[in-house]
């Protein structure tokens, strides 16, 4: 499997600096923080689930009605980030977020849902997939806006390949790249300042 690039690390790293506001944000503004990373006109539509302070527990603050979910920021964690992704990911995502809960770490998350997928017991998406993020940064909860974030963008095309998509495997930051492929947890990346 291959690792993160190197800038996207040091971004996340340096995102751990930043922390959300002291007091705890109301079931409003999660969904407000949650679904910042969509773009404006799929926001209203979107599901919307918090995440418990272990990162994992879920509560459905809002159901949708338009193919997306997204997840508010963990109480209590250092940095900020919430992610947006179509619901054909939630199985693949929450699988991963119950076997975190159950104790299973790091890269042995990936090595059950890939086992799983295999055996056809994982559901993946069966068309592209999209995943937007918001990493770092200030959520401001008097404006519901969040300022110095990083964005990432990201279409999940489970087993995708160079051979399959025409897409480079090599990471990029000026071209889209494909990463993990050949595996349930191929995507393209995106820089968001393409």
């Amino acid at each position: 499997m291959r690792s993160l690039p190197l800038a996207f690390l040091a971004l996340t790293m340096a995102s751990q600096a930043t922390r959300l506001p002291a007091q705890a944000l109301t079931p409003e503004q999660v969904v407000t923080a949650a679904t910042l990373p969509l773009p404006t006109e799929l926001r209203a539509g979107a599901t919307v689930l918090a995440l418990g302070a272990d990162g994992n527990t879920t509560t459905r603050l809002r159901s949708g009605t338009n193919g997306m979910t997204c997840l508010g920021p963990v109480p209590g964690r250092a940095d900020f980030h919430v992610a947006c992704y179509q619901d054909a990911m939630e199985p693949f995502m929450a699988r991963g977020r119950a076997l975190r809960q159950s104790g299973v770490q790091g890269p042995q998350v990936d090595t059950v849902r890939f086992a799983e997928a295999a055996k056809g017991t994982l559901a993946l998406p069966k068309q592209p997939a999209s995943l937007y993020s918001l990493s770092g940064g200030t959520f401001d909860t008097a404006t519901g806006t969040v300022s110095g974030a990083r964005a990432l963008y990201v279409i999940y095309v489970p087993y995708a390949t160079t051979q399959t998509t025409g897409i480079s495997a090599r990471p990029s930051g000026s071209s889209p790249w494909l990463m993990n492929p050949g595996t349930p947890k191929a995507h393209i990346m995106f820089t968001p300042s393409m």
